[in-house]
């Protein structure tokens, strides 16, 4: 018998398994499903899923990209708490721009450092990034000295991670942007089909004229920007950095998600 196009797709499973959980909660938890909406904002259990979801998805989005290559990427963690560290440190004396910026530019020397170990000296990603998982967190803890990093102002700050916009979450629209972002990258550009091709034959793709060594530069990089985002989301929405516990084992589930 001919399975209907639907169920072939390779969305199909996983959205049916999605479909069986949430009935399965709804009948097991009374109200799960409910939604109301409290002075403009909308509440309830699926939205606070979401909204404490989205560093997960933020970390797994830029994890696709590397594990399309046929690489791996487990320092995102370690990504994640220096991000937030970089920003809880600077945004009281030098303001939320400057401290975004920072911290986004520390994640992305982070990627960058990855993709050189990986790309130019060859490195098996795992090794590679392992480097950085023990290292990123051990400076993390150097630059707060091993203490939590309190944030009380300004209030700016602490909008990325628990304001809300047109009734949503702000990290809700983040995640949407980021995952246009994505899949435009992967389905509209020569870019993604480069990525498909690096990882399923990196040899014959550098022989076809693929610049390959930019191809692995680029995921990396990818990868560290959305463990930077996750982690400014998380300093902004606990008002701290920890960095013993930020993103902590986060890779784990994002390599889950992904795969």
């Amino acid at each position: 018998m001919k399975l209907p196009a639907f169920l072939t797709h390779s969305l199909a499973r996983p959205l049916i398994a999605l479909v069986l959980l949430l009935a399965v909660a709804a009948l097991s938890v009374p109200g799960f499903l409910h939604l109301e909406i409290k002075d403009g904002h909308l509440y309830g259990s699926l939205v606070d899923i979401v909204h404490r979801a989205v560093p997960l998805m933020l970390v797994a989005l830029g994890l696709t990209l590397v594990i399309a290559t046929r690489g791996i990427d487990i320092s995102v963690g370690a990504i994640v708490a220096i991000a937030g560290t970089v920003a809880a440190m600077l945004v009281g004396t030098h303001g939320v721009l400057v401290a975004f910026g920072a911290a986004m530019a520390a994640a992305l020397v982070c990627g960058l450092w990855n993709g050189l170990l990986v790309a130019t000296l060859g490195l098996q990603p795992i090794i590679a990034t392992l480097i950085l998982m023990v290292a990123g967190r051990g400076l993390a803890q150097l630059l707060t000295d091993g203490q939590i990093l309190t944030i009380y102002e300004p209030q700016s700050f602490f909008w990325l991670g628990g304001g809300y916009l047109l009734g949503l979450p702000v990290s809700v629209f983040v995640l949407a942007t980021v995952a246009g972002l994505t899949g435009l990258l992967m389905r509209r550009t020569a870019l993604g089909l480069f990525i498909e091709s690096v990882g399923i034959n990196p040899v014959a793709s550098r022989l076809a004229g693929v610049p390959t060594l930019a191809v692995m530069l680029f995921v990396y990089l990818y990868s560290s920007f959305g463990a930077g985002l996750a982690g400014l989301m998380i300093t902004s929405n606990i008002k701290s950095a920890d960095a013993n516990n930020a993103g902590l084992l986060l890779e784990l589930d994002a390599i889950l998600a992904v795969t």
